[in-house]
């Protein structure tokens, strides 16, 4: 027999957000599930030393924050299950969702904080330097490299951002650009080439990341031209892959109003999505901060505009009920 779940409230994802929202949701009353989703923890769980998550003077370890918030969660009351979902109808509430095991889940709203993942190049030695020299992050690792040589791939707003940033902790940052143009907007490009501590080098691809001896990481970038084909390396402490994100939201298109880009749209301000009872949280329709402290903010205010909603329709409910 099919297994199945009911609950006022099914949170999609357990990373910052979902987690957050599932303390504030128990806390509440509302005894959320969590649908871990296929990373449990979310990207904090290979992020290894975080230093801007508030509360924590010394540096902490993303998966050791990871697992205090889940006790946390479940302390509290929220109940976690390993699985994966597959199929929505949020046609009507309460809504269904099934899982890849055939576990239905019925909610009466629905937090979704699926998160979104960075795009890499998928050259030889990223994944193997990943918190080694090789960050998708200058805003969460840039300040390790303080006085340190770095480079930033990629040629749209968030790699135009990203230089920027670094410039605020290294004197010797390198865009590197497969192209001769940039994508991104003219008035960040200006930012970029009128700054004096970066340099650009157009028309290079990544071929590889390349590790020092030992425990040494990330020593050098090996380019290939793409105009002439020929090869040159360029050394430094650190390389940020800045091509863009992607959201997870394939799940949700056809039920959900996403942008242009795949990411959920919810309110501005809020979390409310185009669905009544549908919240979204976190970097899954989050695309201009990205961090771990802001998508726990939106957790917990997902968590409110849900109790919120429940309250309102409870009431209503109950009037209707009265007057009949």
């Amino acid at each position: 027999m099919t297994a199945s779940h009911s609950t006022r409230m099914l949170i999609l994802g357990s990373g910052p957000a979902g987690l957050s929202a599932a303390i504030y949701g128990a806390r509440a009353g509302l005894a959320p599930i969590v649908v871990q989703g296929l990373q449990p923890g979310g990207q904090l769980t290979i992020t290894t030393d975080v230093e801007n998550y508030p509360g924590f003077r010394d540096v902490i370890q993303g998966p050791w924050l990871m697992q205090e918030m889940q006790a946390q969660a479940e302390h509290v009351g929220a109940r976690m299950m390993w699985d994966t979902i597959v199929d929505v109808d949020l046609s009507e509430r309460p809504f269904r969702l099934k899982g890849d095991g055939g576990t239905l889940y019925v909610c009466d709203t629905l937090v979704i904080a699926t998160g979104a993942q960075a795009k890499w190049l998928g050259v030889e030695g990223e994944a193997a330097l990943g918190g080694k020299g090789v960050s998708a992050c200058a805003t969460c690792d840039g300040f390790f490299y303080r006085g340190k040589k770095v480079a930033v791939i990629g040629g749209g707003n968030t790699a135009v951002e990203e230089a920027l940033y670094l410039t605020n902790h290294s004197q010797d940052v390198t865009l590197i650009h497969r192209r001769d143009s940039l994508r991104a907007e003219k008035i960040l490009q200006e930012r970029l080439f009128a700054h004096p501590n970066i340099k650009i080098l157009w028309n290079k691809g990544v071929e590889r990341f390349v590790a020092g001896e030992g425990n040494a990481g990330l020593v050098a970038i090996d380019l290939k031209d793409t105009v002439t084909g020929e090869t040159s390396q360029l050394g430094v402490d650190g390389g940020f892959v800045a091509i863009g994100h992607s959201p997870a939201t394939e799940l949700l298109r056809g039920h959900l109003e996403l942008d242009e880009d795949g990411y959920l749209v919810v309110e501005k301000g809020g979390t409310r999505t185009n669905v009544p009872g549908v919240f979204g949280a976190g970097d899954v329709s989050d695309k201009t901060y990205r961090q771990a402290v802001t998508a726990a903010g939106m957790g917990c205010m997902a968590a409110l505009d849900a109790e919120r909603f429940l309250a309102e329709a409870d009431f209503e409910a109950a009037r209707e009920t009265v007057v009949a």
